[in-house]
């Protein structure tokens, strides 16, 4: 089974939305090849971040109570999937196209896993995924070889595919994130339950056999 998740290294649901479907796939235990693309929510951010609450009350043109309203709900919504979003924790919002690509250069072996080390340090330890260093680290914990990383990390050519592919998926009416593409298939837009994940699985497996039928 092929999956294509196109998601932003910040975005919460994007976190949930894996997490469901990761444990729609544990319970069919059916191998799954996941590929990762990027849709850079806001390419704009510098390196540096911007100040994470007035950056986002800006951008969803809200105040801060109906701020914190959002962000009470969207933890609550996190913790019944399993997966920990401290948004009281987070200082900067990020440009995360470095993240990206981590992710596009990681071995297939381990790129689920770089995934989740990168929401987790954004979303739990408050680090800033713009920062090289910070993103480098990530990857040799998972014994990737800093030197090399840094002069991948550092090729312009590489930043292109990046904001190319996020453009990309714009341009083929993916709209917002997370999304997801099973067997060329089948698309869920939105995070969901693992219900609908597990309907969604099943559906792209019949069609799967049904064409393969005829």
């Amino acid at each position: 089974m092929l999956i294509d998740i196109f998601h932003d290294t910040v975005c919460p649901w994007c976190r949930i939305g894996k997490k469901h479907l990761f444990d729609a796939l544990d319970q069919i235990q059916q191998p799954a090849s996941i590929r990762w693309h990027p849709f850079l929510l806001d390419n704009t951010i510098p390196a540096s971040g911007y100040e994470f609450r007035s950056f986002m009350r800006t951008r969803k043109n809200i105040g801060e109570t109906e701020l914190q309203q959002m962000f009470d709900y969207t933890q609550k919504a996190g913790k019944a999937a399993g997966v920990k979003l401290d948004f009281n924790k987070i200082s900067l919002a990020v440009n995360t196209t470095l993240s990206h690509q981590l992710i596009a250069i990681a071995p297939e072996n381990i790129k689920n896993d770089i995934v989740e080390a990168i929401y987790k340090a954004y979303f739990e330890d408050n680090l800033n995924l713009g920062d090289i260093e910070v993103i480098i680290a990530i990857g040799t914990a998972h014994q990737l070889n800093p030197r090399e990383l840094r002069r991948q990390l550092t090729d312009d050519a590489a930043v292109d595919k990046i904001l190319a592919e996020s453009i990309f998926a714009r341009l083929n009416n993916i709209t917002s994130v997370p999304f997801f593409i099973i067997n060329n298939r089948v698309k869920i837009d939105g995070y969901h339950s693992v219900e609908v994940f597990l309907q969604a699985l099943n559906r792209a497996t019949l069609l799967e056999t049904s064409s393969k039928i005829w």
